[in-house]
């Protein structure tokens, strides 16, 4: 088992990263408890070179190889198709993620037409001093998800100033609980019983791309292979969700469509 830990900031010490430290070390215990080899990688995105999406839509319209931006982000990516889960964990600034977090979101938008990420989990975090974290949650709720990744889990914690010493052990039942569900996701494979919104979520991009009239583009085509078009696919992969739950997804889903495309 393989888990990237996407750290939305530039610093290594800070209560983010602390945290973050702190749901790797509860990893390790459940992956010896459960005698499952286990890796854990910490990618801080503020160390990568990701520089500002230009609006150009060449990704969209020509595929993400002719992106003019040419910086790490490719190779943060391979990292993450190399995980079986990550946790993406922010800062607030305002009332929302980081700028850090928010930049490497916008260049992953060509994602949202293409979710590759499915049959993946991941498990949100969010940090603050002392405001509300729910609006930087649902931020990495929505792009992830659309994404294509089974997110089974979100957790804001409020740690007030630059946590110093032990203060950060004071977090350790809620670090040890983020990591128990996400080893726990990724070990019982919880991306084959999709939430109701992810099937619903499937079903609103089907239907936009099956009444696409920009038939042959990049988008369209990649739908095409992966047989995601086919009136009788109701997910990106093989599930194991009920078949009323898939039922009534597929009809909220269809409801919706015109509200949100």
């Amino acid at each position: 088992m393989k888990i990237l830990a996407l750290v939305g900031s530039y610093r290594t010490t800070g209560n983010t990263s602390q945290l973050v430290a702190m749901v790797r070390g509860a990893l390790d215990q459940e992956a010896a408890r459960a005698g499952v080899p286990f890796e854990f990688e910490t990618l801080h995105l503020g160390h990568a070179r990701i520089d500002a999406c230009r609006g150009c839509r060449a990704c969209f319209d020509r595929g993400e190889e002719m992106c003019p931006v040419k910086d790490d982000l490719q190779a943060v990516k391979a990292r993450m198709r190399q995980a079986d889960g990550v946790l993406v964990a922010s800062p607030v600034y305002v009332h929302d993620v980081s700028g850090i977090t928010k930049n490497w979101i916008d260049r992953l938008a060509h994602v949202c037409h293409r979710p590759e990420f499915a049959g993946k989990c991941a498990y949100l975090l969010a940090t603050v001093g002392g405001s509300p974290t729910g609006h930087a949650l649902g931020s990495l709720q929505i792009a992830l998800s659309t994404w294509g990744f089974s997110v089974v889990g979100r957790t804001g914690l409020r740690t007030g100033a630059l946590m110093r010493g032990d203060e950060a052990r004071r977090f350790e039942e809620k670090t040890g609980r983020v990591a128990r569900a996400l080893f726990q996701a990724v070990h019982r494979r919880a991306f084959v019983k999709p939430s109701f919104r992810s099937l619903m979520t499937f079903k609103i991009q089907q239907k936009a791309w099956q009444s696409s009239p920009e038939r042959g583009t990049v988008d369209h085509e990649y739908w095409r292979r992966q047989g995601w078009l086919d009136p009788g696919r109701d997910f990106y992969i093989a599930h194991e969700a009920g078949r009323l739950k898939v039922a009534l997804a597929r009809l909220a889903g269809g409801l919706l469509f015109p509200f949100v495309t």
